[in-house]
């Protein structure tokens, strides 16, 4: 799977470092817009994303221009709690992106704008103005996923060594008890 996530001008350190856990560990790349609000050294980035980092593959792009320059031709795009469509009446193609705004202002309006169809958002309560930026890529993330039947990843439980069964599974002794 050729897909990728991309954070337009992203700003809190934390939210980036879960977002590039969540790709990591679903093999998609991550694209990182500049400006950032934070350095990609910062301690609390590094923190959120654990040990995954060698795992992610990402870049930086100066800006929206340098970005749709490496996008290519590929499929595009844009969550935000503006759009008009859920995220799960799309189709996803397995390269597509997916772009998401900054967490105190969303996606600029004109870029919103230029490709109504493309815009997508996760429903909320009507008083709730938007979930949080790294909840909103892994819903969106699992559901590309799941729709190319997660690709890459273990749908299988874990195999275990030990005689602990695997959470929600039966093994023979506790079948035989009941």
């Amino acid at each position: 799977m050729k897909a990728r996530i991309v954070l337009f001008e992203p700003e809190i350190p934390q939210n980036t470092g879960n977002i590039a856990r969540t790709c990591a560990a679903t093999g998609l790349e991550l694209v990182l817009i500049e400006p950032l609000g934070f350095r990609l050294e910062d301690r609390y980035l590094k923190r959120a994303g654990l040990d995954y980092w060698d795992k992610l593959g990402y870049r930086t792009t100066a800006d929206m221009a340098s970005f749709l320059e490496l996008q290519g031709g590929a499929p595009l795009y844009y969550a935000s709690t503006k759009g008009g469509r859920l995220y799960t009446d799309i189709q996803y193609e397995s390269d597509c992106t997916i772009m998401f705004g900054p967490e105190s202002r969303g996606l600029p309006v004109e870029i919103l704008e230029a490709q109504p169809n493309s815009v997508v958002r996760i429903p909320t309560r009507a008083d709730c103005r938007s979930l949080n930026l790294s909840n909103a890529v892994a819903i969106v993330i699992y559901e590309l996923l799941r729709q190319h039947g997660f690709p890459g990843l273990s749908i299988q439980p874990p195999t275990v060594d030990t005689a602990e069964p695997v959470i929600g599974s039966e093994s023979p002794e506790t079948a035989e008890q009941e």
